[in-house]
């Protein structure tokens, strides 16, 4: 953390009892929106608000890889585009993709390439392309879980669910789905993703961390996390149950 954030952490209280900031517990997760087949000319699609962040999920495929030297002969290869809008943030972000970026495309792709059944499409590519149009703390879980919803759109077989939350160590308090003052003036930010098949947490795909914790609290954040994800995975399975109950009653 840089002196700047140091200081400006010593005039911010982010915890006042049992209530953060913004009013919620610590267990509490932020508003969240989620709509899938929002847009016709991809095979799948997303929009989804978490907190502040609002982002739109496009998938392509499977379908023919370009240049053909790319391709896989025993399966599927799993693109994956993070990017974030030069408006999406306070101050104008430099359109194309930074380090940040690039990094937050490969954890998530690798996240996701876990669950899809590649072996189903060899030769085949899977293009998803997550465009954050409003940037808020959690920004690349808001974008998984918005991927996986616009994959399942897409038809796109997967062995489950990829669920993404984010904890944080704010005042010495583990606290579930920080906004942006706990992620950037917190102790620690912890990135979660987790496989969902079933109903039940399977594994964990993608898990990170800024900052330190204690083992203890590490468990606390694991416990938070899967109880959070859950809530989001029934979000994700209503929008898109959804989506396909509204064509049924469309089709007749």
């Amino acid at each position: 953390m840089s002196e700047s954030n140091e200081e400006k952490k010593d005039e911010i209280q982010l915890i006042f009892g049992d209530k953060r900031l913004d009013g919620r517990r610590f267990d509490e997760l932020r508003n969240i929106k989620i709509e899938a087949g929002i847009l016709k000319r991809a095979d799948g699609s997303c929009y989804l608000e978490m907190g502040k962040n609002i982002v739109v999920a496009a998938v392509y495929g499977p379908r023919e890889v370009h240049p053909r030297h790319l391709q896989n002969p025993s399966k599927a290869v799993i693109r994956y585009r993070y990017n974030m809008a030069p408006f999406s943030v306070e101050e104008r972000k430099r359109p194309g993709p930074d380090r940040r970026s690039v990094e937050i495309s490969k954890v998530s792709r690798e996240a996701l390439e876990a669950v899809i059944m590649k072996e189903l499409f060899p030769r085949s590519g899977i293009d998803i392309f997550v465009e954050v149009l409003q940037a808020d703390a959690g920004s690349r879980t808001a974008c998984l879980n918005a991927a996986s919803v616009a994959l399942v759109d897409a038809g796109v077989p997967m062995k489950g669910m990829i669920t993404s939350v984010a904890v944080a160590k704010a005042d010495g308090v583990m606290v579930l789905d920080p906004m942006k003052e706990e992620d950037n003036y917190g102790e620690a930010d912890i990135p979660f993703a987790f496989l969902i098949r079933g109903g039940k947490i399977e594994s964990i795909a993608l898990l990170q961390m800024d900052g330190r914790v204690t083992k203890d609290e590490l468990r606390e954040a694991f416990k938070l996390a899967k109880k959070g994800a859950m809530e989001i995975y029934k979000l994700q399975k209503e929008a898109i149950m959804k989506k396909y109950i509204s064509e049924s009653v469309e089709n007749g």
